[in-house]
């Protein structure tokens, strides 16, 4: 009940069911997007969300989407991606399937070029009956939908889904209300933000001041679609630290932050940082300085330091290794902040 009063749930996250739909976190904000995918991402939620057919699949699934032209939300590597485009004034989805990590990596196959969105559900319904049918429950380790996709090849599995699809009577298919469709674009539309000049004379100012906020604002600030504002990213990845990890102190310090100076916004990014999509340039220097006093200003978003990292035998009974101890020599050897711009953006992730 206290989620829920926050528009909050933990309905689904485990168990071998539609875990999480997730997308871009710098969706609604950023510039390359062709639209806000938030919208049906949560469309996605509310058709998976206690689907009676799609409760015991052979393996937890998850589903991305994206509608930028750079792919944040790394739609090739979850069991459907979708990629919103437009085909004149039809809006459709791209639609990759069979994408995964861990011990067997794929990167997902492209299905569909275009289905349009009015027949989006009907069509994921048209998968995860194939994948319900025909995937493996004998082990586990070949259970997930990337296994299944290669197994079959993808022109079988491609015929599968088709086949599937076209078998589809007139009453199985998905009529979605237009009004519920208006009311959740709504819902994620963008904040009021007040209008503001296309640069910040206090912005530029610290940051030829200041040679560590310069590096900061380089390196964890993202373009906002709307002139004067940044998205700005909040690294949990301090060199030597517990990558992901923030104390109570810290969140309530993005919290205020979020509520002061950001739209009452925050968002948890696939790489487990945390954004402020809203903030004006004017109001960056005070960001930053609250940030540095709670110990959450490490510049390092994307770079080489910035690691996922699995908890590995601390946390998880099902691991063969510590492997935070490893993130943490990792970043130990890559600690100075030059050197990590110098190689660039560079993803690690570590499971143990």
């Amino acid at each position: 009940a206290k989620l829920a009063e926050v528009e909050m749930h933990a309905i689904q996250t485990s168990g071998n069911c539609i875990r999480n739909v997730t997308s871009d976190h710098f969706a609604g904000a950023t510039k390359d997007e062709l639209m806000d995918p938030r919208p049906w991402c949560e469309i996605i939620r509310q058709w998976s969300t206690f689907h009676p057919e799609f409760a015991f699949l052979p393996r937890k699934f998850k589903i991305a989407v994206t509608a930028a032209e750079h792919d944040r939300a790394a739609i090739r590597v979850h069991d459907i991606g979708l990629h919103i485009r437009k085909r004149g004034d039809v809006v459709g989805f791209e639609v990759h399937v069979g994408g995964g990590q861990g011990r067997t990596p794929h990167l997902a196959t492209l299905v569909n070029e275009f289905v349009p969105e009015a027949e989006l559900l009907d069509y994921l319904e048209a998968i995860m009956r194939v994948y319900n049918r025909f995937g493996r429950r004998d082990n586990k380790y070949k259970a997930r939908i990337k296994i299944l996709v290669s197994e079959l090849g993808e022109g079988e599995f491609r015929r599968l889904v088709e086949e599937e699809y076209a078998a589809q009577r007139p009453q199985e298919k998905i009529d979605l209300p237009q009004a519920e469709i208006d009311r959740i674009h709504a819902y994620f539309a963008p904040p009021a933000l007040a209008e503001k000049p296309a640069t910040s004379d206090a912005f530029e100012a610290l940051k030829a001041e200041d040679p560590e906020f310069a590096r900061w604002a380089r390196v964890n600030l993202h373009p906002h679609k709307t002139d004067g504002y940044a998205s700005v990213t909040v690294s949990l990845k301090p060199v030597g630290g517990l990558a992901g990890d923030a104390t109570d102190a810290q969140m309530m310090t993005v919290a205020h932050l979020a509520e002061t100076y950001a739209y009452d916004d925050i968002r948890v990014s696939h790489a487990q940082n945390l954004v402020l999509p809203h903030v004006a340039l004017d109001d960056l220097p005070d960001v930053y300085r609250e940030l540095k006093a709670a110990g959450l200003h490490t510049a390092n978003e994307s770079l080489i330091t910035d690691m996922i990292v699995c908890p590995g035998l601390d946390y998880c009974n099902l691991a063969n290794a510590r492997s935070i101890p490893v993130g943490q020599a990792v970043q130990q050897v890559f600690a100075d902040p030059d050197y990590q711009e110098d190689i660039g953006r560079l993803h690690i992730n570590i499971s143990g």
